[in-house]
């Protein structure tokens, strides 16, 4: 394995797509493009203009790493579902993270992760030895009041983040687990008459 990983992360759990690229400890290309919708449709172009920018192909790729929510229910499936198309045709690992963990990286821990989910609600975990599961809550003034705080990001900031913590699990050879969707709470949208696709664990 090469000393200098090159490394893909990107992101569609809200409303955008967002993209970096590692090489080694360096971020030598990051996107970040606002979107309601589209993003199936402008993922991979996206993705490409971003490796582009780097230099690379997507052969040059050692990993890629991916943002698995939580956050907008179809969103994070396009990504998730890229990620794992992509590995499988490349012959190379996928990393899932959580945009939870992301924005905690480097904050001691145990500490407390808080992720807006509209509607006047937060998802919130707290990430420590033994990472408890992530929940949905309605007020956060006196959840876990002993423990630090991760600072709330845009999950559109946080792709450079992924992909160093994605380096870090290649180098120590973690235990894979193909990526899936970190959903929380239930999907906005009423389901379809016909039964979506299944997301093979």
């Amino acid at each position: 394995m090469r000393t200098d990983p090159r490394i893909i992360a990107f992101d569609t759990s809200a409303a955008h797509c967002a993209a970096a690229v590692l090489v080694g400890d360096a971020i030598v290309a990051e996107r970040r493009e606002s979107m309601a919708r589209g993003q199936a449709e402008r993922l991979m172009p996206f993705l490409e203009e971003v490796l582009a920018e780097a230099g690379f192909g997507w052969r040059d790729l050692d990993a890629l790493a991916v943002g698995v929510g939580p956050g907008n229910f179809t969103g994070i499936r396009i990504a998730v579902s890229a990620a794992r198309g992509l590995a499988l045709a490349l012959g190379v690992p996928a990393f899932g993270v959580s945009t939870l963990e992301a924005q905690a990286e480097g904050i001691a821990r145990p500490c407390l992760s808080l992720v807006d989910a509209r509607r006047g609600m937060s998802y919130a975990q707290v990430l420590g030895a033994q990472d408890g599961p992530p929940v949905i809550v309605d007020d956060t003034a006196g959840l876990h009041p002993d423990l630090p705080r991760a600072p709330i990001a845009d999950p559109a900031t946080l792709t450079p983040t992924m992909a160093r913590i994605a380096a870090a699990r290649l180098a120590t050879g973690a235990a894979l687990a193909r990526p899936a969707p970190l959903y929380v709470r239930a999907a906005d949208a009423a389901p379809p008459r016909d039964p979506a696709p299944v997301i093979l664990p």
